[in-house]
């Protein structure tokens, strides 16, 4: 099965930067990834914190929709709880017209909990409200039919979308995942694709790979849907250069502010040592060792980049579409040479593009003295007869 590549961005921007210049960089990013091959891209959405500063994904995306030729774009992820699905539905086939068919709705309860105590909801409820507001907009998006429906918070008289998806096929669904079994029985029940949030988290993310796509593929069965295992996508937090050194130095620049974000987001551990002392009392190479080795995240080389995908790969049993998580760990001008690097030497490995080229110069390679003698016969034999003629 070929592999796609793409980047979830969330995006992850510490604070203290210039927030225009950071969103332009992500803009800029999206040309970048589009010239250099990769397939997707994931915009998130979020409305706290100061430091995942896309509150829209979809504008995001339609601006970044005008600057790209190729890359696909998906919401990751729409916090379905924070909107009305006819709403959100309808604003996603909007998006779809004006991308030309690039885009996959992504959907998931919201991340952060300071998001939904702004809104005064309370967060306990919210993976309900998604498997309630995924009905709605599923059953919009893929009939006619209109739709009368209610809930302790939205209702639906006899509503229908306006506009078709811009392709027969409508759009492609996606459900986060992280560690409850909500996610996969959504994209089961649905025929959706589903997006490992937390595949490399060694707190059971990573474990529950191996039983993930058995959730999957029981919801689909009870509700005689398909599962394609290709529309399975799992996400990694990657920094690569030529050496490991290399990267460790690149990520200098942002490692820290990272580590305090997911000290207090959604990936905090409970009862962990304050990230204060942890940052003031640990060298920055020996925290990038210790989450290398734990398998989070790869900072370093291709070949350690390509292990990870390999690692993910067994314990999964297979999926479609590796995603690079981008914290922005790293300066701008090392993200984009880590992009590149990774687009020329790890997507190849995955994606069979280098088998014949290889398979055709080791032909020639190995057959050298062979090919070397039969070169040099002609040669010889062409200025023998030139010889001839002139003399």
């Amino acid at each position: 099965m070929r592999m796609n590549f793409g980047v979830f961005l969330s995006p992850y921007h510490g604070p203290g930067q210039n927030p225009t210049l950071a969103i332009q960089r992500d803009l800029q990013m999206m040309e970048a990834l589009d010239a250099l091959g990769f397939e997707e891209a994931w915009i998130g959405e979020h409305h706290s914190g100061g430091f995942e500063l896309i509150s829209s994904p979809e504008v995001f995306i339609a601006a970044a929709s005008q600057r790209t030729q190729r890359l696909r774009f998906g919401t990751g992820v729409a916090s379905v709880p924070y909107h009305h699905p006819l709403i959100l539905a309808d604003r996603m086939v909007l998006l779809d017209h004006i991308t030309r068919g690039r885009v996959m709705f992504g959907m998931g309860p919201g991340s952060l909990v300071t998001d939904a105590r702004m809104l005064g909801m309370d967060y306990n409820i919210q993976r309900r409200r998604l498997e309630e507001g995924v009905e709605a907009i599923a059953h919009l998006l893929n009939n006619d039919e209109p739709l009368t429906m209610e809930t302790d918070w939205f209702k639906l008289c006899d509503a229908r979308l306006q506009l078709s998806p811009f392709n027969p096929s409508g759009i492609e669904l996606a459900v986060a995942a992280v560690r409850s079994p909500t996610g996969p029985r959504l994209a089961g029940r649905y025929g959706a694709g589903l997006l490992g949030v937390a595949a490399t988290d060694d707190r059971g993310g990573f474990e529950y790979l191996a039983n993930t796509w058995q959730e999957v593929e029981s919801a689909a069965a009870e509700y005689g849907q398909s599962a394609d295992r290709r529309s399975w996508r799992l996400i990694a937090p990657m920094h690569i250069a030529p050496t490991l050194e290399q990267a460790i130095e690149d990520v200098r620049y942002g490692y820290a502010n990272q580590r305090r974000f997911e000290s207090t987001g959604p990936f905090r551990i409970e009862g962990a040592p304050d990230i204060e002392d942890i940052l003031a009392n640990t060298d920055h190479e020996t925290l990038i060792h210790e989450s290398n080795a734990r398998g989070y995240s790869v900072i370093g080389t291709p070949e350690m980049a390509r292990k990870q995908i390999q690692r993910l790969w067994d314990k999964s049993g297979g999926f479609g579409c590796l995603l690079v998580r981008m914290t922005d760990i790293a300066d701008p001008a090392a993200t984009l040479r880590s992009l590149e690097l990774f687009a020329r030497q790890v997507m190849p490995e995955f994606q069979g593009s280098m088998r014949r080229p290889l398979a055709s110069w080791l032909n020639m390679y190995g057959d050298r003295d062979a090919v070397g003698s039969q070169f040099r016969q002609a040669q010889d034999m062409a200025i023998a007869k030139y010889a001839e003629k002139v003399g």
